[in-house]
């Protein structure tokens, strides 16, 4: 048996995320179905991290085990030509350590977020960006965002079905800077609660438009519960970029 690591890009729009579910589409269920068409084995897929439904990945890594003697280049096209039509692409393919785990051994996870700030509706980016028509305060959401950048307890950002033990997170970074006319917000921690960058940039939206001042983010983390939070952000502005490993 080989131990592959996949690293994966695909559009979030069809799927109800990564996870296999029995309601709708998955992106799991979409790579083990074309494993299987082309090994002929039973093959469970495991991703660096679970994404919602609707959210993209730029470079999600992911692993699965394999009895049939392939090259990594023959993998790789092999899946990417039994992933048609599913928009997933495999980007590379390489056979890892028998006890390397997509999501156990990875070390840092990254995401983007992306938020049109135009007044035109999206076109070519649409169920690719949030559009918030007004112009946002960088400066602010900058002010904010640093206030829940080290370790908390992020209860306010955690969805009520997060099935992490703890609350308690260390965000690494959250860093919001104007590309042209729109607006991005970079995170980065070992790992996040369901629904914690989300829900983060829902209320540095609020912030931007002056909805919230810069220190209410501040008052919100404090207050550990979900009630306070302002705003969850939809889900197709989200990217998972990268999974980091030792």
């Amino acid at each position: 048996m080989t131990r592959w690591k996949l690293i994966l890009e695909w559009d979030g729009g069809p799927f109800m995320g990564w996870q296999r579910q029995y309601h709708g589409p998955s992106v799991q269920a979409a790579l083990e179905r074309a494993a299987a068409a082309m090994t002929g084995e039973e093959v469970t897929a495991y991703a660096a991290g679970r994404t919602d439904a609707g959210v993209h990945a730029l470079g999600m890594a992911a692993h699965l085990q394999l009895a049939k003697q392939l090259t990594p280049d023959r993998l790789r096209e092999g899946l990417n030509a039994l992933l048609r039509p599913d928009p997933v692409a495999v980007l590379s393919a390489e056979p890892v350590a028998d006890d390397w785990h997509a999501r156990f051994s990875c070390t840092g996870r990254r995401y983007l977020y992306r938020i049109a700030n135009r007044r035109g509706l999206l076109t070519l980016d649409r169920g690719r960006a949030w559009r918030i028509g007004p112009e946002l305060d960088v400066p602010a959401m900058a002010k904010a965002a640093a206030m829940l950048v080290g370790r908390h307890d992020f209860t306010t950002f955690r969805s009520v079905h997060c099935q992490s033990d703890s609350p308690l997170k260390t965000l690494d970074r959250l860093d919001v800077e104007r590309v042209g006319d729109e607006v991005h917000i970079h995170a980065a921690a070992r790992s996040f609660l369901h629904h914690q960058v989300r829900s983060m940039i829902g209320c540095l939206a609020l912030v931007g438009r002056g909805q919230w001042r810069p220190d209410q983010m501040r008052d919100a983390l404090e207050a550990r519960d979900r009630s306070a939070l302002g705003l969850n952000a939809p889900p197709e502005g989200l990217y998972f970029v990268e999974a980091l490993y030792p």
